[in-house]
């Protein structure tokens, strides 16, 4: 973007090529100063590139001011960098890149063609061709007084930017490049930063073995479920481990906070959410009870394999001694979790560097000319397009950021 002013031209480190840090290399690329984007895989946005796998998830496209509200407790402070960078205004770029998308029944965004490669091809080539610098297998290892330690194939370098910007995401996926080493350096440098906790992760559960044998990696579909962030259709997958997919995604961050707030919590889950507990037990009261259990319950409230399974492993014998308490049962099945799955296995991390330690523009105050965006801030979102927007969004103002420091300083 030009100032209209004539500034000398600054070195402009990003150390991190992920979404977050390639969004901000497109908008300094227009700046007229010289861009370099650091990063410790062997080619850029790995874990961009998984998450394009299944289908590349770029945005939703459900009312604006309601998608703003996805962020929990940082929505508010994230909400100037989403107005600048909307749902549409992502599909509107990706367009620009050639890309084009479709919205999905559940109002999820995706490119038409499914994957994230072809974007990412189309993204890096305009990058290119603006000047952008890549320097893959430079993995930041700290601070040298005010220059930044890489180790490299070729050994240990020091790289001295007039200004940089840090977008190394969080902690889940490690061996993709987000290893999180990051929060001590940042500590020592006099930077607040939480814990980093799993996001939209599985959780374990106390299986039996036979269960555990039987139904392992069998989802359970049209169901609904409840924690205190609400009820909420969809399908979840039975683990060896435990639960995870999306429906348990969306409830991850209401049980993890039980768990650390009780020590215990529990997914409420509604097996039958077409039928109404009424009906429920009129059909299951016309049943013949010399009939077997299994054939009353699938016959009278259609809940049969791993369904079944569920509610005889988590009812008690007098949950289901009647028509009334077997539909209580069906409409109310709580499975306690014991603890979430570890943070390399989570699609997302909570945590990071705090909002009291960056400014408006996230330049961090203990450190002048270091900004940081991404992952790498303390907000997290559920699946459904909101994350990558929201790296896409801060890796922006980040970068808008980098360049009205720049303009003052030039100024001063």
């Amino acid at each position: 973007m030009q100032t209209g002013l004539q500034v000398q031209i600054k070195e402009i480190a990003i150390i991190g090529g992920g979404p977050a840090g390639l969004a901000a290399a497109e908008i300094l690329s227009l700046s007229g100063h010289t861009i370099t984007v650091y990063d410790s895989m062997p080619t850029l946005s790995r874990k961009f590139l998984l998450a394009g796998k299944s289908g590349l998830n770029l945005t939703h496209a459900e009312d604006y001011t309601q998608f703003v509200t996805r962020f929990g407790a940082a929505s508010e402070r994230l909400r100037p960098a989403l107005d600048g960078f909307e749902p549409d205004a992502v599909r509107a770029w990706a367009e620009e890149l050639g890309i084009q998308t479709f919205v999905g029944s559940s109002r999820r965004v995706f490119p038409k063609a499914m994957k994230a490669s072809p974007l990412l091809r189309a993204w890096l080539k305009r990058l290119e061709s603006r000047g952008v610098n890549v320097r893959t297998r430079h993995r930041w290892v700290g601070f040298s007084g005010t220059a930044y330690l890489f180790d490299t194939p070729d050994g240990q370098i020091k790289a001295q930017p007039d200004v940089a910007m840090l977008a190394l995401g969080g902690a889940s996926w490690p061996r993709l490049g987000s290893d999180a080493n990051w929060t001590v350096w940042l500590q020592d440098a006099g930077v607040n930063v939480s814990v980093l906790q799993p996001a939209n992760c599985g959780f374990d559960v106390a299986w039996d073995e036979v269960f555990r044998d039987r139904f392992a990696g069998q989802p359970v579909k049209a169901v609904t479920a409840t924690s205190n962030a609400g009820t909420i259709p969809g399908e979840f997958v039975i683990t060896w481990h435990g639960i995870e997919g999306s429906l348990v995604y969306a409830h991850a961050a209401s049980l993890r906070e039980e768990l650390a707030a009780t020590g215990k919590a529990s997914l409420l889950v509604d097996l039958a959410p077409g039928r109404s507990l009424q009906r429920l037990v009129s059909d299951l009261t016309r049943q013949n009870t010399k009939t077997s259990f299994s054939n009353r319950l699938r016959k009278a409230a259609g809940i049969d394999g791993v369904k079944l399974a569920l509610l005889r492993n988590f009812s008690a014998d007098t949950d289901l001694a009647s028509p009334e308490k077997i539909a209580t049962s069906i409409k109310n099945l709580s499975i306690p979790v014991v603890s979430t799955r570890p943070i390399a296995e989570a699609i997302s991390s909570a945590g990071g560097v705090e909002w009291d330690s960056i400014d408006e523009n996230y330049m961090l105050k203990a450190i002048p000319g270091l900004f940081v965006a991404g992952e790498m801030l303390d907000w997290e979102a559920p699946t459904g397009g909101y994350l990558l927007t929201a790296c896409f969004a801060t890796g922006r103002a980040a970068a808008h950021g980098i360049i009205s420091w720049l303009t003052r300083s030039h100024l001063q």
